[in-house]
């Protein structure tokens, strides 16, 4: 008779146990590159100097600050303690686009009362224009939308995203905050009147939700409608130096854990374009701009303008009328992405419009806002 060891594993079903060396194995790669000293996303492995100078903005950031001591209040001792970490911490980098609650931390909205989700979405529409937490909300929304497709409430839903503050929020002191879960990695940081909103990622799998409790909801339609619209204005000289390649990638380049990316800038230059086709360009950045607050939102677009003759725009992909497709925008003080996406959540379908990634970054070490936070200190001599 075959005996077995009670001590022995159960062995699991190959998906499972496939999945499960899979989120293994990403923690380990996530937590080398984290180790790594942060550099910034740049395009030869050299950071330019000089981009990002501490000065006063004009815009107020006293409502930002009101709503996040507003949401630390309102939280018990022990959920201070998850929520606050210091405005160097690592955690910074730790944001995740993948659904397991892997490398979290904060306070997760979905053990917070409702009161403090409340104050948490206050704190989100503090630093966004109205848009930008639309788009924030909805994402949320439809992550909602897919745990009821599939039915897998314990990896997706409205409330799995966790907040946290990074130092002490101050009107002159450097601090910031995150939102962090599926779909919707938001970084904040703020100097006195300064603020910096990057690395953001948004993405969503469906990106309309056509039954459920929140039917009717649709995101990034201007981003894929703008970046489709320049490139099918674009001549034929013109597209083939725009595109830089026949394959999709398999995600956005600026994702996370890729800190300190070297991507080579690649694509037509604005200065190539004619009058008309630079406005649409310009129409790309400000959809993705114009997420951040007003008054702010226009001091980021004048920094990006004032680098417009080094921007560039690349398309990946088909320019049918359904066709799925990757672009960028990238310069020295901005790096853009939109990609449609194969299917996760619902595996096997191919790479379609019902799945997109975006990305917003600071190149040259300013995501985070730690260019500023390292001029601080300098100023400071912490």
């Amino acid at each position: 008779m075959t005996t077995h060891s009670s001590s022995a594993e159960p062995r699991l079903p190959d998906p499972i146990r496939q999945r499960s060396e899979f989120l293994n194995s990403y923690v380990v790669a996530a937590e080398e590159k984290v180790a790594e000293p942060f550099r910034g996303v740049t395009s030869d492995g050299n950071v330019l100097p000089g981009l990002y100078p501490i000065r006063s903005s004009g815009v107020s950031t006293a409502p930002i600050l009101e709503a996040a001591c507003a949401w630390l209040a309102a939280l018990s001792a022990e959920q201070r303690q998850q929520a606050m970490f210091s405005v160097d911490h690592d955690h910074w980098r730790r944001w995740s686009n993948i659904h397991p609650p892997l490398l979290r931390h904060g306070v997760c909205l979905m053990e917070a009362t409702e009161s403090q989700r409340k104050l948490a979405y206050d704190l989100l529409a503090s630093g966004l224009s109205a848009a930008g937490f639309d788009a924030a909300v909805d994402v949320m929304r439809l992550n909602e939308t897919v745990g009821e497709m599939t039915g897998r409430f314990d990896e997706y839903g409205e409330q799995r995203y966790w907040v946290s503050i990074f130092g002490e929020p101050s009107a002159d002191q450097p601090w910031g905050w995150q939102i962090d879960g599926h779909h919707l990695n938001l970084n904040y940081f703020v100097l006195g009147d300064q603020v910096v909103l990057s690395p953001l990622f948004m993405g969503s799998e469906p990106v309309i939700a056509t039954e459920g409790k929140y039917a009717g909801t649709a995101v990034f339609r201007a981003e894929e409608e703008r970046g489709f619209a320049l490139m099918r204005s674009l001549s034929d000289d013109q597209r083939i130096a725009a595109i830089i390649g026949d394959e999709l990638p398999h995600d956005v380049f600026g994702t996370g854990f890729r800190d300190n990316l070297i991507l080579e800038p690649q694509g037509i230059l604005f200065d190539d374009l004619n009058a008309d086709q630079q406005s649409g360009l310009r129409a790309v950045i400000e959809t993705y701009v114009n997420r951040l607050r007003p008054g702010h939102a226009e001091i980021r677009m004048e920094e990006v303008v004032s680098r417009l003759s080094e921007t560039r725009f690349a398309w990946i992909g088909d320019m049918t009328d359904d066709g799925v497709f990757y672009y960028r925008v990238q310069s020295p003080v901005i790096l853009l992405e939109f990609d449609h996406q194969r299917g996760v959540a619902f595996r096997g379908t191919p790479v379609s419009r019902n799945h997109i990634h975006t990305v917003i970054r600071t190149p040259n070490g300013n995501d985070y806002g730690r260019d500023l936070l390292r001029q601080h200190y300098e100023r400071y001599k912490h």
